[in-house]
């Protein structure tokens, strides 16, 4: 008798592919889906730009109209000991001068927000990508690191989001923090003034929307790169880790 002829399985059906609302929705849901869609379909990355965009310039907006330039600045030297001290002892119109320079500086810093992510994202994104496939033995695109990236970075939208309502909501204006503006991190209910920097700054650094944003590009890293979870967790938070330490060294030694 002939041997039955056996048909080789079937390859199992590639998952259709998502549309950006949908990435979107399963960031906060289900980022896994999204992860393999970046992997399996399309690196775009425009959709969850434009969101951080948008509600970043409201919260600029919040803060031009609630507190003032002028006084997110006053309140930042004010929250520095060793710069307002310095400030006191100046001339008066150097005083004036560095005012309006801290002021402005501020200012354009955060309406250059957007580019200013582009080109953090673009340098992270490579360190990462070379960490995951070098270290770890993955097979990530740098354009598909990039897209992990800003996507997981839609969970700062809910830090931008709840510092917008307080703004509006009434807190007081020499009180506004601009590095600790939502209450998302440990070091926003610290006084900045009466706390040890390099304690302010590790305390600020451990923030829920940053630790989950971080959860989430590590299983998005490891997803892109087909490596192991924890291959994706040890990256991404190593490299968080070490720039928290440098952040902490350098408010020790000069903050």
């Amino acid at each position: 008798m002939s041997e039955p002829i056996v048909q080789p399985a079937a390859a199992p059906a590639e998952a259709p592919a998502l549309s950006q609302m949908q990435r979107v929705t399963n960031i906060f849901t289900a980022p896994s889906k999204t992860f393999i869609d970046i992997r399996d379909h399309s690196r775009a990355w425009w959709m969850p730009f434009l969101i951080m965009v948008v509600f970043g310039y409201i919260l600029f907006a919040a803060i031009t109209m609630k507190v003032g330039w002028a006084q997110v600045a006053e309140n930042a030297i004010h929250m520095n000991p060793k710069s307002e001290e310095r400030l006191a002892q100046a001339p008066p119109d150097q005083r004036e001068t560095t005012m309006k320079i801290t002021t402005y500086s501020m200012e354009g810093g955060f309406a250059a927000t957007p580019l200013l992510v582009l080109a953090i994202l673009a340098l992270g994104s490579l360190v990462l990508w070379g960490t995951i496939n070098f270290m770890f033995g993955g097979k990530a695109t740098f354009g598909g690191i990039f897209c992990v990236w800003m996507y997981s970075g839609l969970i700062g939208v809910i830090k931008t989001i709840l510092g917008t309502i307080m703004l509006f909501t009434g807190v007081a204006p020499e009180s506004f923090n601009l590095n600790n503006f939502a209450p998302t991190s440990i070091g926003a209910f610290l006084s900045p003034t009466e706390t040890n920097q390099a304690l302010y700054r590790l305390a600020s650094s451990i923030d829920f929307t940053t630790i989950w944003s971080l959860a989430v590009m590590s299983i998005g890293v490891a997803t892109v790169a087909r490596v192991k979870r924890t291959s994706g967790y040890f990256a991404v938070f190593g490299w968080w880790a070490l720039t928290v330490l440098v952040g902490v060294g350098w408010a020790a030694a000069f903050g």
